[in-house]
């Protein structure tokens, strides 16, 4: 897969995708991850992106010519197209039922946008889809896009030991995780549970699957719900 990003912050996320798992998997080639700066494709002399918002209102807005053109400049050899994504509090909350989808794409682009929003014109002109990662706001698109670009990465073949590494974790298959335990057996008189020092793996994964169930409709009655219900 390739993942390109659409910032005016390309070295804040260089830092994070150059590290730990991530970062491990794009030297070992299992991802391919660009990030582009929009400023480099400003006419302005002065590199500037951004003008006051018409009709009045506090804040800059991102122009819609260096986002166009930036995106325009992936496919200018006639490549395939990629799956345009907007980062924006406006979109759909992410799910990681649209995480597994996604990481089944070969070419993904991520705009994050920055002061108070974009142009609208170049969102109607391009029709990304808009994916949000909760009802807050955040200064930038940068730290959405790259918990989207993590969430999706670690679903590719080869970023993890195997599939079993992300399948049991919460929200893989509607229940969140069953509790997790490692040395030492005791801690501040609090013990591991006995089932799982048994080594009967029939037992420790009924257990894991009765302490999913559990948890699930104590911490999330409605991911409980709709478990349930399919």
């Amino acid at each position: 897969m390739k993942i390109d990003i659409l910032t005016l912050f390309p070295e804040m996320c260089e830092a994070v995708l150059s590290e730990s798992i991530i970062g491990r998997a794009r030297s070992a080639g299992h991802v391919e991850i660009n990030c582009h700066n929009i400023r480099d494709y400003s006419t302005d002399k002065h590199n500037h992106v951004d003008d006051m918002p018409y009709g009045g209102g506090t804040g800059m807005i991102m122009q819609a010519q260096p986002i166009y053109d930036a995106f325009m400049d992936l496919t200018k050899n006639g490549e395939e197209p990629y799956h345009l994504i907007y980062m924006t509090p406006q979109g759909k909350t992410l799910t990681q039922e649209r995480v597994k989808e996604l990481a089944k794409l070969d070419k993904i682009a991520i705009l994050c946008g920055h002061y108070e929003g974009v142009d609208e014109r170049v969102i109607d002109e391009l029709e990304p889809e808009e994916i949000s990662i909760g009802d807050y706001v955040l200064t930038g698109g940068e730290l959405p896009a790259l918990a989207l670009t993590d969430s999706i990465c670690r679903m590719l073949p080869g970023v993890l030991r195997n599939d079993e590494a992300f399948s049991k974790e919460s929200h893989f298959d509607g229940l969140l995780e069953y509790p997790q335990y490692t040395r030492p057996p005791v801690w501040k008189g609090r013990e591991v549970p006995e089932v799982l020092l048994s080594g009967h793996h029939e037992n420790i994964s009924k257990w894991q699957y009765e302490q999913s169930l559990e948890r699930t409709k104590n911490k999330r009655q409605d991911m409980y719900d709709k478990f349930v219900q399919n």
